[in-house]
């Protein structure tokens, strides 16, 4: 059901506590995440622009993001993305674990 690609994208791990993880992905043209689903609900924040195309085990979406642009997604959606455009792009993808872990905002 995933991509057929043997390119993947890479993760960096950036923050993994009980609140949150915070994974910045890095995708060649043509990466893929490969096929996975999320335990938390979950954030994403552009920070190149670029094009997702994003298998849900049934049907290809191709979406075109820009920079700093952003989105959010439930848990237990099963899904591939792959870098649809013909330039690296990347992401930050924020996962909440459990909201009532993070505390009050720092400012």
């Amino acid at each position: 059901m995933a991509f057929a690609c043997t390119i993947p994208a890479v993760p960096t791990v950036q923050c993994d506590d009980d609140a949150v993880r915070i994974t910045r992905w890095d995708f060649a043209p043509g990466a893929v995440t490969g096929w996975h689903e999320h335990g938390w609900p979950y954030f994403v924040v552009m920070i190149t622009e670029g094009t997702l195309r994003i298998h849900d085990g049934t049907d290809v979406s191709e979406v075109p993001l820009a920079l700093g642009q952003s989105y959010r997604r439930p848990a237990g959606i099963r899904h591939d993305v792959m870098n649809g455009s013909d330039h690296p792009i990347a992401f930050v993808e924020i996962e909440v674990k459990r909201p009532e872990a993070l505390g009050p905002a720092s400012g």
